[in-house]
């Protein structure tokens, strides 16, 4: 045993700062260890000292200087590496957080800020009653997305007030006493009595939380529309560089919120950061589909994704009549309809399945490949010559498409072949003008060939555009996703219909809405009001019997059907290269975009490649594919780190099945995602 004057030498002062509601200021305490004194002897030593009674075991050790915290409670101050100069603060693990929802509300309750953050946000979505929380991440918004509204407080001396919904009571922590059935799809299904939709079987769960007691409803229901005013304040990238901004900011995974420099109650904004919406369902996620709806209006009003005027008339009549129906009372008597629904919609399928699956999804013999072949005509882009487009005879078939002279030539050797695996398909599609053709961009080894195709009419368009779809991700026409595709496709034109109508006059003059609120400042200038509210009206005529959240669906597969969609930006050099260049990331395939032109040059698609990998210490990301492809580049929008973890995070995310009953595989994520710096 050591004398006392041996333990006083071999021990040493160690100073530690506590964070503590009580104390004003946080004071230093003194402490005598030793270097064999664990992390949790320390802790207990110094709770002594402080002599506050209260339950301290949400607190923890933070190490300023390694800016790390030691959680590792039976860990040495030796194994640590803890010395005498080491500042170390002993603070809550969970801290308040305010999240910028993308319904433009904000929350402000207690998360995690020592956990990793795909860990913190899963638990935040569990609050919220959000699912497939993976698909979800934190963002810190740049200089810019306040800029504008900097400029108007400057010369405002009123303070800005801001919509807060407080759950300071509940604690989105993974020690929270919630059941791991919180999902469970066995729950028995209730409605919302506001507003006759299913509620969200979290929210019948949560009934008994500060959610449910502040009324969670409000994260389900869409805002009203926001003044143009208020629209205009609002930061728009003008440009593709403009939007690398935008993406610049998300939060890295696999550390905590407090390693990565967050302070207390600072804002962040909660987004959907995976444009791979998995198992969306109306009857569990009511909160997710409005939040989902909500990021879709605001990308198409700040014009953060691109689309027609057209377009834009189809989605402001879908948010007329969203904000129609959420301020509407008659919705409270739809609640027995829809369950009246959901049990004949289940019948129903429950009948197709027993008879054989005889429905929408007809089995054909597996020998039997599809083709479509039909007239449609062709234009090549060239220097110097009119866009005239000429006629030919089409055969479609696997994942490619062949054009004759006529059709009597079909068995013969064709003009030419294109092979669409890996394209970029993009509609050039205006209803009003009967203009329905198919932009392709097929990728050669100098870059890629671009080539119009042309259809008399929608549904031959529909089917044609389907078959370009699912051939550049590889699919042919025998894939169960065809069908739906085409409907899809069908859908979302008759939505864009122009039907004028005789009550159109009276309409306007009983006209309850702002039009200006429903389109983007750009589009707006264009218009005089009147104008733009015939047009939004007679839009609305499509979807004018459309039940609520049948809408919002609707608005997230035509925001889905937008050629830009799921395209996250980021401004980059590639090896080799003397300028910068952007490079766009989707679900399934990145894009080297032309930085001036914003045309695309290049395509590489995610089932091509073999690996992928970064040099930390030149920050490089590097990555391999087929038939000895290999690309590498500096990102100089946005720490590298971003950019690997968003690859990985898609490879990650089309590994969900339905089978996995909402489990995930955190340990794939961080593998796939994580990497030493």
């Amino acid at each position: 045993m050591l004398a006392s004057g041996d333990f006083a030498s071999a021990s040493w002062e160690l100073e530690i700062r506590v964070d503590h509601p009580q104390i004003q200021e946080q004071t230093s305490v003194p402490l005598r260890v030793s270097g064999d004194l664990h992390i949790g002897g320390v802790m207990l030593k110094l709770v002594e000292q402080i002599n506050i009674a209260q339950d301290w075991s949400d607190f923890a050790l933070w190490w300023e200087q390694k800016n790390c915290w030691l959680l590792k409670t039976h860990w040495t101050l030796d194994k640590c590496g803890v010395q005498a100069d080491a500042k170390l603060l002993f603070t809550p693990q969970h801290k308040m957080l305010r999240l910028g929802l993308p319904n433009a509300k904000t929350v402000r309750l207690r998360v995690s800020f020592s956990a990793v953050v795909f860990k913190a946000v899963g638990d935040i979505c569990k609050a919220l009653n959000i699912r497939r929380p993976e698909e979800l991440s934190l963002l810190k918004p740049s200089g810019d997305y306040f800029k504008k509204k900097k400029k108007k407080d400057k010369n405002s001396k009123e303070p800005v007030i801001e919509d807060v919904l407080n759950l300071e009571s509940s604690s989105a922590s993974s020690g929270s006493p919630v059941s791991p059935g919180l999902y469970s799809k066995t729950m028995t299904l209730t409605y919302d009595p506001i507003n006759g939709t299913p509620a969200s079987s979290t929210m019948t769960w949560f009934s008994d939380s500060p959610l449910a007691e502040q009324n969670c409803n409000i994260l389900a229901f869409s805002q009203p529309p926001e003044s143009p005013e208020a629209l205009a304040d609002r930061y728009q990238p003008r440009t593709l560089v403009d939007k690398t901004k935008l993406n610049a900011g998300w939060l890295d995974s696999s550390r905590s919120l407090m390693e990565q420099g967050i302070q207390e109650d600072e804002r962040l904004l909660l987004r959907f950061k995976y444009y791979t919406f998995f198992d969306l369902n109306p009857k569990y996620d009511a909160v997710r589909i409005n939040q989902l709806y909500e990021q879709a209006r605001w990308a198409v009003l700040l014009e953060e994704i691109d689309c027609t005027e057209e377009e834009m008339m189809m989605f402001a009549a879908l948010q007329y009549h969203i904000s129609k129906l959420s301020l509407s009372t008659d919705i409270q008597d739809c609640a027995h309809e829809s369950e009246v629904d959901e049990v004949e919609a289940a019948l129903s399928n429950l009948e197709v399945t027993l008879e054989g699956g005889k429905a929408d999804t007809t089995l054909e013999d597996i020998t039997d490949i599809p083709k479509l072949a039909d007239n449609l005509k062709l234009f090549r882009p060239k220097k110097l010559i009119l866009k005239a487009f000429k006629q030919y005879w089409f055969v479609f078939k696997d994942t490619s498409i062949a054009y004759f002279k006529n059709k009597e030539l079909e068995h013969g050797e064709p003009i030419e072949k294109l092979n669409l695996r890996g394209c970029e398909v993009v509609p050039d599609v205006n209803v009003a003008g009967r203009k329905f053709g198919i932009k392709l961009l097929i990728p050669v080894a100098d870059g890629m060939n671009e080539v119009y195709l042309r259809c008399e009419q929608e549904n031959q368009y529909a089917h044609w555009m389907a078959a370009c779809i699912l051939a550049s991700k590889g699919k042919t026409m025998a894939d169960s996703s065809y069908q739906p595709e085409v409907l899809n496709i069908l859908s979302f034109l008759r939505m864009k219909n122009r039907n004028s109508s005789v009550h159109m006059t009276s309409s306007l003059e009983n006209m309850d809405m702002n039009p200006e609120c429903f389109v983007s400042p750009r589009c707006a200038k264009k218009h005089k009001s009147r104008q733009l509210a015939t047009r939004i009206l007679e839009a609305h005529q499509n979807v004018a019997q459309m039940p609520l959240v049948e809408a919002k669906l609707r608005f997230i597969q035509a925001w889905q059907s937008l050629p830009e969609f799921g395209l996250t930006y980021y401004l980059v050099r590639f090896r080799g290269s003397k300028k910068d260049d952007i490079l766009g990331i989707s679900y399934n395939r990145l894009i080297r975009i032309d930085v001036v032109s914003g045309i695309p040059v290049t395509t590489w698609r995610f089932t091509n490649m073999k690996q992928w990998n970064v040099n930390w210490e030149i920050r490089q990301v590097a990555i391999e594919f087929d038939q000895n492809v290999s690309i590498a580049f500096t990102c100089l929008s946005a720490d590298c780190k971003i950019v690997h973890e968003y690859i990985g995070g898609y490879i990650f995310l089309s590994t969900r099945s339905k089978d996995q009953n909402e489990t995930l595989d955190e340990d794939l994520f961080h593998k796939l995602t994580g990497g030493q710096d």
